[in-house]
C-alpha cells in the first residue's frame, strides 16, 4: 500500500495510508465529544487533505464501541458560560461551524463511519460527507431542545436537503433518535453496513483511494459501499403521512401542540410526541421552529451565520445552564424553564437574526 504516516495527538489521530487520509476521533470515554482543540485539529487535517494532491479521499471514524461522536463537549461549554466566559463557548461554535461547512464544501470524497452514538455535533461532521455509513448500533439524533439549546451545526438548513417533508421539523423539535437502517430511510445516512464488515470496508476504501488518486473521476469507492451495504426497505407511508400532517411547514408551535392534543390519527403517537415536546425548553422549542422556517432553502453559509448568532444568544439564556444542570450534571431530570410555558415565550420576534431576508 506504500508509505504509511501516522500522527498521534491526544484526541484526534491522523493516518495517511497512501492516498487515503484516515482521521479518527480518539476520546472514547466521552464518546468522542468534541473540544475546541479537537475541532482545530480536524480543521487542519481537512485543510491539508484539500491541499495535498497525494490525498484522494478522507475516511472519518470514531474510536471505541460506544459511538462515532456524541457532539460537542456540553459540560465544558456550560462551565465556560457559568464562569462568565460565554465568549469561549461562542468561539467553539464559530470554529465548529466553520469546520462543518468546510466538510460540506470539501472537493474530495469524504466517508464517515457513524457507528453507535452519532448526535449533535457528531451528526454535523457526518452531514457534509459524501457517504455516511451506519451499522446496527447507530443512534442518530439532534436532541438539543432537551437541554435548552437548539439543533445547530447547520441542521436547520441541511435537514431540508436530506429528509422527507415534515421530518426536519419533527426530528429537530422532538430530538427523537433514529436507529440503524432508519437513518438511511430518513436521509441522514447513505448506507447500512453491518459492523462485522467495517474492516473489509476500510481495506476496500484504501484500494479505491489508490484508483481515485490516478483518476479523480473514478467512482469505485461508491461501488465498494454498494457492494458491502444491505437494503433497508422503505419508510412506512402511514408514518410519513402522520409526520407531514402534524409538522410539515408549520410555523406556530402552539398550533402543533393543539393539533397533537386533538389528533385521532395515530393517537398514541400524538400523545407521546405531545408529552415529549412539553418536557423541552419552551424557549428552545420556539427558537428551533423559527430557525427552521428562517433557514429552509438558504445557502449553508447563511444558515451557519444565523445559527452562530442564535447560539450566542441562547447560551446566555437561563434555560441553557438549567438544562445542562438537570439533564447532565445533577441528573434530576427536573429542569425549571424560564419562562415555563410556550405561551409565555411568545414568538421571539425581538431577535433580529430571525427577521426575514429583505
Amino acid at each position: 500500500m506504500g508509505f504509511v504516516q501516522e500522527e498521534h495527538e491526544e484526541h484526534v489521530r491522523i493516518k495517511s495510508d497512501g492516498p487515503l487520509m484516515e482521521i479518527t476521533l480518539n476520546r472514547p470515554r466521552a464518546i468522542n465529544s468534541l473540544t475546541r482543540p479537537m475541532v482545530r485539529r480536524l480543521a487542519d487535517a481537512f485543510r491539508r487533505a484539500r491541499e495535498d494532491d497525494g490525498i484522494s479521499m478522507v475516511l472519518l471514524t470514531g474510536s471505541g464501541p460506544r459511538g462515532f461522536c456524541a457532539g460537542g463537549d456540553i459540560k465544558e461549554l456550560a462551565q465556560a458560560v457559568r464562569e462568565g466566559d460565554a465568549e469561549k463557548a461562542e468561539a467553539f461554535f464559530r470554529e465548529e461551524y466553520a469546520l462543518d461547512l468546510a466538510i460540506h464544501r470539501f472537493p474530495k470524497p469524504v466517508v464517515v463511519l457513524a457507528h453507535g452514538v452519532t448526535m449533535g455535533g457528531g451528526l454535523g461532521l457526518a452531514a457534509g460527507a459524501d457517504a455516511v455509513v451506519v451499522t446496527e448500533t447507530t443512534h442518530m439524533a439532534m436532541p438539543e431542545t432537551r437541554i435548552g439549546f437548539f439543533p445547530d451545526v447547520g441542521s436547520t438548513g441541511w435537514l431540508f436537503q436530506k429528509c422527507p417533508p415534515g421530518y426536519p421539523e419533527y426530528l429537530a423539535l422532538t430530538g427523537y433518535d433514529l436507529m440503524g437502517g432508519d437513518c438511511v430511510r430518513v436521509g441522514l445516512a447513505t448506507h447500512y453496513i453491518p459492523g462485522s464488515r467495517l474492516e473489509a470496508l476500510r481495506d476496500a476504501l484504501r484500494r479505491a483511494a489508490l484508483q481515485a488518486a490516478t483518476d479523480p473521476q473514478d467512482r469505485s469507492w461508491c461501488r465498494v459501499l454498494e457492494k458491502l451495504s444491505e437494503p433497508v426497505g422503505e419508510r412506512d407511508p402511514a408514518v410519513d403521512a402522520w409526520v407531514r400532517t402534524y409538522f410539515c411547514g408549520k410555523s406556530d408551535i402552539l398550533e402543533i401542540m393543539r393539533e397533537l392534543s386533538a389528533c385521532s390519527l395515530h393517537s398514541e403517537l400524538c400523545q407521546g410526541v405531545f408529552q415529549r415536546l412539553s418536557e423541552r425548553s419552551p424557549t428552545a422549542v420556539v427558537l428551533t421552529l423559527r430557525l427552521l422556517r428562517r433557514n429552509e432553502g438558504r445557502p449553508l453559509e447563511q444558515v451557519f451565520a444565523t445559527e452562530e448568532r442564535a447560539a450566542a444568544w441562547i447560551i446566555r439564556h437561563p434555560d441553557y445552564l438549567e438544562g445542562v444542570r438537570a439533564r447532565l450534571l445533577d441528573k434530576d431530570d427536573n429542569p425549571r424553564w424560564q419562562p415555563p410555558t410556550l405561551e409565555e415565550v411568545g414568538s421571539l420576534d425581538y431577535l433580529d437574526f430571525l427577521e426575514a431576508d429583505p
